[in-house]
């Protein structure tokens, strides 16, 4: 939670300076997904990080307290023929905390995050807090946990995304919802005046013109019927170098109108708190989800 950053800084995101190669956005390939869950009647986050780099791909299991202190984590290192597969018992809550994952038989695509073939789960007093994949009949047996649904929820994610002109990635809106294709497009190489879109399951949503001086803002849509809070920084596409990233995100909030109606984008940049402390305030109160997207440009 602690390293989501502003997203709208006074000079925007920086995720790596001009130097950076293209080795370096490899290894910055990776997915970070934050579930909300109750751990002994305690409120806590556990981030589930998915990496890929040319070692191989990487998994990280952490989790957080409401005060984003961390109280466990465990690390398994980017493997190519090895560590597919295991269990690791930590502390945390004052008790014995289990993380046990399999994914000898995963299947990826271009991305860090398994598409199916594998399970992780993490298990407190033989109870599954969490469980991810589709294999859930191996996970409870080789776990002995009790087979009841996990209470977590997934709140938040960011991942990276590259691209010339089309940036594409999946996305759920809100819990148990419908996966959707989330596509962004933008030619800022050849067009004169560059223009922003953004489409969803094929279909446009947001289109931004006159692009070099709307570079940041925001904008809302809706989705299955939720209001979607569309914030874009695009700034270093158009005036930084080319290995640059632009940023945007995307938030489902229950009190959207509440928390941004009586300020615009230019005011929000001069907030004193970071981006990362409103964005574990809101969560912990339920306020919906929140999707970042680094997007690259291949070069």
């Amino acid at each position: 939670m602690k390293d989501f950053p502003s997203c709208f800084g006074e000079n925007g995101v920086q995720v790596a300076d001009s130097s950076s190669s293209s080795a370096s956005k490899t290894a910055q390939n990776l997915v970070n997904c934050v579930y909300q869950c109750r751990i002994r009647g305690r409120s806590c986050m556990i981030t589930v990080t998915w990496s890929k780099n040319l070692m191989g791909q990487g998994l990280s299991v952490g989790i957080d307290d409401s005060s984003s202190q961390c109280l466990c984590k465990v690390d398994i290192k980017p493997w190519v023929f090895s560590k597919r597969k295991g269990c690791k018992s930590l502390e945390g809550y004052s008790c014995k905390v289990d993380v046990c994952w399999d994914l000898s038989s995963a299947k990826f695509g271009s991305g860090p995050e398994p598409l199916e073939g594998f399970y992780v789960g993490v298990v407190v007093d033989r109870q599954m807090v969490l469980l991810l994949g589709d294999l859930r009949k191996e996970a409870f047996k080789k776990t002995n946990a009790i087979p009841l649904p996990s209470n977590a929820v997934l709140v938040a994610k960011k991942e990276h995304i590259f691209g010339k002109k089309l940036y594409a990635t999946k996305v759920v809106f809100c819990d148990n919802g419908r996966i959707h294709d989330l596509v962004i497009e933008c030619d800022t190489t050849s067009a004169s005046d560059p223009c922003l879109i953004i489409r969803i399951d094929s279909k446009t949503v947001m289109q931004v013109k006159r692009l070099r001086w709307k570079f940041r803002g925001n904008h809302t849509i809706l989705v299955d019927g939720l209001a979607v809070e569309v914030f874009w920084d695009v700034h270093n596409w158009l005036f930084g170098t080319s290995l640059a990233n632009a940023v945007f995100m995307f938030r489902t909030s229950l009190s959207a109108d509440k928390l941004w109606s009586s300020q615009t984008l230019s005011e929000a940049n001069q907030l004193q708190s970071s981006f990362s402390q409103r964005f574990s305030e809101t969560k912990l109160q339920g306020l919906g989800f929140s999707l970042i997207l680094y997007a690259w440009k291949n070069v």
